[in-house]
């Protein structure tokens, strides 16, 4: 016997993914309606605070949010949604083991997959550099740092301790910005615990292809970080492109050439390309689901019908009249809105009610440029340094959903403040079984040979007389 019962699809657990299901199940009635979500991760990462998590500022788990764990009523499955057949209502679900896929019916999906890092077709980036859009890229970034700083300790100055101490960012954007000054803190605290370094031998650059940094800013506000970031020696390459990443070496289009163990790319995103490419819903020219200002999926003249979307994959129009090309920019703020009004729309037409329009007069922009800086814009109004800083932290600290996970978040600053930041180097986990493989290969020296017991010992001979 077939349900009756709407069943509601939502592909991707990000911002606007876990923030739909969980507004649905505040909002809908117990039977109402049932709702499924699909990740191959089993957790929601709070973005922003990435580059704090490189510096070992926050503790990596205190950023996501379980999706079992705070989505009571809502079915997880572990895998991807690797195409979408709207005209027959069926996703096909590829689980994050085996290779046995399925088709799940559904009666309203909602794609809010999210995006990735947009990469270009430059020689050895692919091989060499790591993103920033997961909290394990995270990790691997502030491991890296650290024992690059064990390793650099115990050689003597020359080019492999540079490229050891050399980090380079590629992207001069809001994260790149926040990684590159965050990470540049770090290091500055990690050289009290190695008198073997200096500060000049740790170098730090950023790579901005545009003639500005931070273009969410006024021009005043991006010379002000340029400044800062230059006092604390770090430097930054204007109107400069990659070349090339050949063997962890950094070509600039100036010809300038920067060796380094550590090259991290925020360089831009783009809509999750395995969900776009698999469905049959309309896509604009930029490769993201044309969505409506209520979050239907479709245009103003028609409307596709039980298809929702929200978030990086999609391009929402921003009504406010402030957003790139007439669209909502891909962040998180737009996405946490989008997901919270996305569940209000489904069940009002669930109901038999008409959805409201998504439209959001953007806050400001807040970045933290290490432990107490940072810098501020809303409109006209500009803010740096301390207080930029507080605003940062307080913004976020109230944006981290749950209260579970604010009060983990706000108990690293605490602790920080008291002790100090998190710089225990754990990359080793990145290969859990490299020492038991190490002592497991190795020969069994032989065991002696045990002396027999007193009483069982044969008897000397004797000599004939």
């Amino acid at each position: 016997m077939t349900s009756t019962v709407p069943r509601i699809l939502i592909v991707g657990g990000g911002y606007a993914g876990f923030y739909t299901a969980w507004k649905l199940e505040k909002l809908l009635g117990r039977g109402e309606a049932e709702v499924t979500i699909v990740d191959p991760l089993p957790y929601m990462t709070y973005q922003p605070f990435l580059p704090e998590v490189a510096a070992g500022e926050i503790e990596p788990r205190h950023v996501v949010v379980g999706l079992r764990r705070h989505l009571k009523r809502t079915t997880v499955i572990a895998g991807k949604i690797t195409g979408i057949n709207h005209a027959t209502k069926t996703a096909t679900i590829t689980p994050i083991v085996g290779d046995e896929t399925w088709q799940h019916e559904y009666d309203q999906i909602v794609v809010t997959a999210g995006a990735v890092s947009r990469t270009f077709p430059i020689p050895g980036i692919a091989e060499n550099a790591i993103g920033l859009k997961t909290i394990e890229e995270a990790v691997a970034i502030r491991d890296r740092l650290t024992s690059n700083f064990d390793k650099a300790s115990v050689l003597p100055a020359g080019p492999e301790r540079d490229r050891l101490l050399t980090v380079v960012v590629v992207g001069g954007g809001f994260a790149g910005i926040e990684v590159f000054a965050e990470l540049r803190a770090y290091a500055s605290s990690l050289l009290k615990s190695y008198p073997q370094l200096s500060f000049d031998d740790t170098h730090f650059h950023l790579i901005e292809a545009m003639g500005r940094i931070m273009p969410e800013v006024s021009q005043k506000t991006s010379e002000w970080v340029l400044k800062d970031l230059a006092k604390k020696g770090a430097f930054v390459h204007l109107d400069t492109q990659v070349k090339g990443a050949v063997d962890g070496v950094i070509e600039l289009s100036t010809g300038e050439q920067l060796p380094s163990d550590l090259i991290i790319w925020t360089a831009g995103v783009m809509a999750n390309p395995t969900v776009v490419r698999g469905s049959d819903l309309p896509v604009e020219e930029r490769g993201r689901i044309r969505t409506r200002p209520d979050l239907r999926v479709g245009t103003d003249e028609e409307v596709v019908e039980g298809a929702w979307a929200a978030g990086d994959v999609s391009a929402v129009p921003d009504l406010s009249g402030g957003g790139v090309g007439g669209f909502c920019v891909p962040n998180a703020q737009h996405a946490v809105r989008q997901g919270k009004l996305m569940a209000k729309n489904i069940v009002a037409v669930l109901r038999g009610e008409q959805p409201k329009q998504y439209f959001h007069k953007n806050l400001g922009a807040v970045a933290g440029l290490g432990l107490y800086n940072g810098a501020f814009q809303s409109g006209k109004i500009a803010l740096t340094g301390f207080i930029a800083w507080l605003a940062h932290r307080g913004y976020h600290g109230l944006a981290m959903p749950t209260w579970e996970r604010k009060f983990r978040v706000v108990g690293d600053w605490v602790q920080n403040f008291l002790h100090g930041r998190e710089t225990v180097n754990l990359e080793a986990v990145q290969n859990p079984r490299a020492t038991f493989e190490e002592f497991a290969a190795r020969p069994r020296p032989a065991a002696p040979a045990a002396e027999a017991p007193a009483d069982e010992k044969k008897p000397e001979p004797v000599a004939a007389k």
